[in-house]
């Protein structure tokens, strides 16, 4: 691969993160973070399938090292007894950029089985789809095409995902006023752990 395609690649993806919608969405999401989880005691329960379901575990855990209790749940596994982790404080975080996968789509019903009020934030490159128009926030990516020369693998679309991910992250740790002591807390061992007392 040539230097030039490299840098193509890179300044698409480099575009399609400056391109996402900045909305008032991403202040309602965080009111229901801190609402739900650091006010009610809650936990913030991520789902996604496939590459988006993989970038919802790493959500997962920057949420928890950050102070803010979240947990992925697989959408299937959820129908096979693993939607039992939900409690009624609880707040759901579903991404899919399409929109129309199946099995975010029956977990929300699900959800609302057990649980009729739960808040749900939805994060999706599908501003018509079913799932925004159940969000009680939703959050679009702007719905960049893949840089796979296919346009079919997600590349960008799970890039933008991060970032919003990112921002709902230090937005929260913003709000709850997060510090280096209580990441440290968090971080008992390894380079962290140790810039985190230095710095605490």
């Amino acid at each position: 691969m040539s230097h030039e395609e490299i840098s193509t690649i890179l300044q698409q993806e480099a575009k399609a993160i400056l391109n996402i919608p900045v909305t008032d969405q991403y202040t309602k999401a965080i009111d229901l973070i801190v609402n739900n989880i650091h006010d009610k005691h809650g936990k913030l329960v991520i789902s996604g399938m496939g590459k988006a379901g993989q970038i919802g575990q790493n959500m997962a855990t920057t949420f928890c090292s950050t102070g803010t209790p979240a947990i992925f749940l697989h959408p299937s596994e959820a129908q096979h007894g693993d939607l039992g982790i939900l409690q009624d404080n609880d707040l759901l975080l579903l991404m899919t950029n399409s929109g129309r996968t199946r099995e975010i789509i029956e977990l929300i019903a699900l959800a609302r089985g057990l649980y009729p009020e739960i808040p749900i934030i939805v994060i999706t490159g599908n501003k018509e789809s079913v799932l925004a128009k159940e969000a009680d926030v939703f959050l679009l990516t702007g719905n960049p095409g893949e840089v796979c020369p296919l346009d079919l693998t997600p590349t960008t679309s799970t890039t933008v995902m991060t970032v919003m991910g990112d921002i709902l992250v230090v937005g929260t740790m913003n709000r709850i006023h997060f510090t280096a002591a209580e990441y440290a807390k968090r971080h008992h061992g390894g380079y962290l752990g140790d810039k985190s007392r230095s710095v605490g």
